[in-house]
Formats: C-alpha cells, structure tokens, sequence
C-alpha cells in the first residue's frame, strides 16, 4: 500500500475536510442536515479519491474521477454560500481557495501521468528495432536507386 500522508495535494484535501467540519457545525438546523452533510460527504470523497489515485497502477482514470467530484464540491459549496449556509462571505471564500488549490495540484499530477503514460507507449519503431533511414524503392514509391555509369 502506498504512503499518501506526503502529497501537497492530501494535505491540503485533509485540511479543506477539517475546515468543512468545522463550519458545518455552525450552520443552521436546516442547513445542517441538508447541504452541510453533502459538503462533509464531498470533502471526504475527495480524500478517497486521492488516496485511491496514489495507490493506483493507471492513475489518470482515478485522477479524472477526482476532477469530477471537485467540480460537484465547488457547485454545491457555491449553492451553500448563497442560500446562506455559510456564516460569512470570508468562510466561503477560504473553503473556494482551498479547493481551486487543490484543483490545481490535481491538474498538475495528471499531466505528469499523461505524460508518463504517453512516454511509455511510444514505441521506437513498432517493433523495437532501430531502423536505418529507408530508401525510396524501400517506400514503395517505384523509384529504384539510380546507378551512374561514366
């Protein structure tokens, strides 16, 4: 099993759900039980996905599905903010900081696992073997070498 506690990007997931936690607990009763458990539910689903990610051999699909749930945390943080749920436009602020941090550092691992990826399936020359420039009779293109004879 992978160790995930180092990533930036944990980190930062992990103190987003803390933070999350924290305001919940002073949201009104409606609130509460209705927005405030799906935030506390979607910050934590992002933690999984993470964690799912580092310990995954193709990352890119877990890193896509990452993408996924943060867009759906950002949508429902921003219908929380509005309908009131938040205490202050600060804490809403700092949770949308939090999560365009972590947006970003999920950009970044998953061009770094493309590009990996992309690296690893480009083959030389189809088979493997080094081939030397071809020749236009080679190409099939009906010109054969042209031999000058003085």
């Amino acid at each position: 099993m992978a160790r995930y506690e180092h990533l930036p990007i944990f980190r930062e997931a992990y103190d987003l759900s803390v933070h999350i936690e924290k305001i919940v607990r002073h949201f009104s009763r409606y609130h509460k039980y209705t927005l405030g458990t799906d935030l506390r539910n979607k910050s934590r689903k992002i933690l999984e996905k993470i964690i799912e990610a580092n310990n995954a051999r193709d990352r890119a699909a877990h890193l896509l599905e990452l993408r996924q749930e943060m867009e759906s945390f950002k949508v429902l943080a921003r219908l929380c903010h509005e309908s009131g749920g938040f205490a202050s436009t600060r804490s809403y602020l700092h949770v949308a900081e939090r999560i365009t941090n972590i947006a970003r550092q999920n950009e970044g691992w998953l061009k770094k696992t493309q590009g990996k990826s992309r690296r690893r399936r480009k083959p030389e020359q189809g088979d493997g073997t080094k081939r030397s420039a071809a020749q236009p009779s080679q190409l099939g293109l009906g010109l054969a070498p042209q031999s000058h004879k003085p």
